[in-house]
C-alpha cells in the first residue's frame, strides 16, 4: 500500500486526484498539508486523515510514501524539492512549474532523490489521440503542414448562480497561477499540438482579456517548425459551446476530431489510407491508455520511469514561458533564448 499524502487543496482537480488516489486498490491517503490551512484542515476532517500545519513536519513522517501536489503554480519549485528532498514519490498537476530553469531545478532534485514523478497530462492517453499520432507518424496525411487544437470553456463567464463565473477566482490571480487560460486549459491543446509536430523553433502568442481579469480569458499561440508547418494552440475561459477540436493537415490530406462531434473522420491520396474520393469515419479507436494515476502508481511499484511522461512536461513548461514572454513582449520567442 502506497501511503500519500496531500499538498494542498488549490487546485479544481485536486478533488479528482483525491478521488483516484481513494479507488485505487494500491493507494491510501493518510495526510495533508495546505498553504491555506483553513481549507486543508476542513479537507482532511472529510477524509479523516492528520493534517500537518507544517510542510517540513508532513515531509519527515516516514509513514508517507509520497505526495500528490495540487498547490499553487508558482509555489510548485518549492514544494516538490522539498517532497523530493524527503525522499517523496510526486505526482503532479500541469504544469511542472512557470519557467523552463524552475522545472530543470525539480527534475534534477526528482533524480537525485531517485523518486518517482509523473504529470497529469490526461489527453496524452487518449485513444483519438494514439490513433492521430500513428496517422501523423506513418505521414498518412503527407508533410505535415498544420496541426490546431482547440480547448475552451466558460469559465469566466458570468451566470446567475456564479456572477464571476464558475472558476475559482484564485485561477485569474497572475502570482498564483502565472498566467490565465493558456497556461491552464492551454496546456491540453499544447502538449498535444507538441505531440503531434514535435518540438518548434518559435513561439508567438497572443492574448486577450475579454471579463478585464489580470490574467488573459481568451488567448492564441502559433508554433512555428523549421520546414515551414505551424501549429496554433487555442484556449479560452469565455466560451459556452466551443467543442474541444483537433484539425491536422498534410500535403496529401487532413483529419478532424471534435468538429463538433467526438469522432475522427480524415481524408487522404497516400497509398494505405482512406481514400481520397470522401472522407472516412475512423470508427475503431484505440482503447485508452492507464491514466497518468495510475501510470504513477506503476512506475513507483515497478521501479521505473515516467520518461515521455516527464519530458513531454518539461517541453510543456518550456512552450508556455515562451508563450508568456512572447505575449507581453509581442514578438516571436525563440526556445533556445530560455534559460536553462
Amino acid at each position: 500500500m502506497i501511503r500519500v499524502a496531500m499538498l494542498s487543496f488549490w487546485h479544481v482537480h485536486a478533488r479528482d486526484y483525491t478521488r483516484q488516489a481513494l479507488e485505487h486498490p494500491d493507494t491510501q491517503i493518510v495526510a495533508a498539508w495546505d498553504e491555506e490551512p483553513a481549507r486543508g484542515r476542513a479537507k482532511a476532517e472529510q477524509l479523516g486523515v492528520r493534517f500537518y500545519d507544517n510542510l517540513d513536519e508532513l515531509l519527515r513522517q516516514t509513514d508517507i510514501d509520497a505526495v500528490i501536489v495540487d498547490t499553487p503554480t508558482n509555489i510548485h519549485r518549492d514544494v516538490m524539492i522539498a517532497a523530493a528532498k524527503a525522499g517523496k514519490h510526486i505526482f503532479t498537476e500541469k504544469v511542472i512549474a512557470t519557467t523552463l530553469h524552475e522545472c530543470n531545478e525539480i527534475i534534477a532534485a526528482i533524480e537525485q532523490a531517485g523518486v518517482k514523478l509523473t504529470v497529469s497530462l490526461p489527453r496524452l492517453n487518449a485513444g483519438y489521440t494514439q490513433a492521430i499520432r500513428e496517422i501523423m507518424r506513418q505521414k498518412q496525411l503527407g508533410e505535415a503542414t498544420l496541426v490546431r487544437v482547440r480547448l475552451s470553456h466558460n469559465g469566466a463567464i458570468a451566470t446567475a448562480d456564479n456572477p464571476n463565473g464558475w472558476l475559482p477566482a484564485h485561477f485569474f490571480n497572475a502570482e498564483q497561477c502565472g498566467g490565465g487560460a493558456m497556461i491552464d486549459l492551454g496546456c491540453h491543446p499544447m502538449y498535444l499540438t507538441r505531440l503531434f509536430l514535435g518540438l518548434p523553433e518559435s513561439v508567438s502568442a497572443n492574448y486577450g482579456y475579454v471579463t478585464g481579469r489580470e490574467v488573459e480569458d481568451n488567448a492564441l499561440v502559433t508554433l512555428r517548425y523549421p520546414n515551414g508547418a505551424i501549429g496554433v494552440v487555442e484556449a479560452g475561459f469565455v466560451n459556452r459551446f466551443s467543442p474541444f477540436t483537433i484539425e491536422a493537415h498534410g500535403t496529401e490530406g487532413s483529419l478532424f476530431f471534435g468538429t463538433p462531434e467526438a469522432q475522427l473522420i480524415m481524408r487522404s491520396t497516400q497509398p494505405g489510407a482512406p481514400g481520397g474520393d470522401r472522407w472516412h469515419t475512423i470508427s475503431q479507436l484505440p482503447a485508452d491508455l492507464p491514466s497518468a494515476f495510475q501510470q504513477w502508481v506503476s512506475h513507483i511499484q515497478q521501479g521505473t520511469t515516467a520518461t515521455e511522461n516527464i519530458q513531454t512536461a518539461i517541453e510543456l513548461t518550456m512552450l508556455m514561458e515562451a508563450a508568456n514572454i512572447s505575449a507581453r513582449s509581442n514578438q516571436p520567442v525563440q526556445l533556445n533564448s530560455l534559460q536553462r
